[in-house]
């Protein structure tokens, strides 16, 4: 919303930003668009999340793989320490603030990867969790129209819970049951 409102442009001005121009030109825009979500969503969901699943159950699986996905991103720190980019207090809680939010959204992602069944809704979310980048709250705090701007931050948090079971729903994607719980005893597969 806060977009729309502040960016002149039409829909396909957009349209050609965000997948033309950017695709042809920008090997930053191909990586955060394509490579990384494709790759990290392979590993961290397809390979690994159908290992915890069986030994630890969906609910601590969807939680423990996003803490490997969290700590994969600690590249960012050693690019900033390397580049002297900040103080070091100032790097340790943006790397805090990252490996938080990142570990979340892997959450997010594992869950719907195993509601679904499917790899593309956690790729596309994280395709478009990388183009949106996090939400500016405190630029929507200052905005003009900042009433407008935080009730649809508050509509969208609200549709998102309402929202969230009803659209992962298995059998909207050819499942009976969820993909990672068709073991029959979660144990078998463990070694003791």
């Amino acid at each position: 919303m806060q977009l729309a409102m502040d960016c002149p442009w039409s829909f396909m001005d957009g349209v050609r930003v965000a997948f033309g121009e950017a695709a042809n030109t920008d090997m930053r825009w191909l990586r955060n668009q394509v490579v990384a979500p494709l790759t990290e969503e392979l590993v961290f969901r397809a390979c690994m999340l159908p290992m915890l699943v069986p030994c630890a159950g969906p609910f601590t699986a969807i939680f423990t793989c996003p803490l490997f996905f969290g700590v994969a991103h600690f590249h960012h720190v050693i690019e900033l320490l390397r580049f002297r980019q900040g103080t070091l207090s100032g790097i340790f809680l943006s790397a805090v603030f990252q490996f938080s939010y990142t570990a979340v959204f892997g959450a997010y992602t594992a869950f719907i990867f195993i509601r679904t069944g499917h790899l593309m809704g956690p790729v596309l979310c994280h395709s478009f969790c990388n183009y949106m980048g996090f939400p500016a709250i405190s630029t929507a705090l200052e905005h003009p129209h900042r009433l407008t701007v935080l009730s649809s931050y508050l509509l969208g948090v609200l549709l998102f819970l309402f929202l969230l079971f009803p659209f992962t729903d298995p059998s909207f994607y050819g499942l009976p049951t969820p993909v990672c719980t068709l073991t029959s005893s979660p144990s078998s597969l463990c070694l003791s």
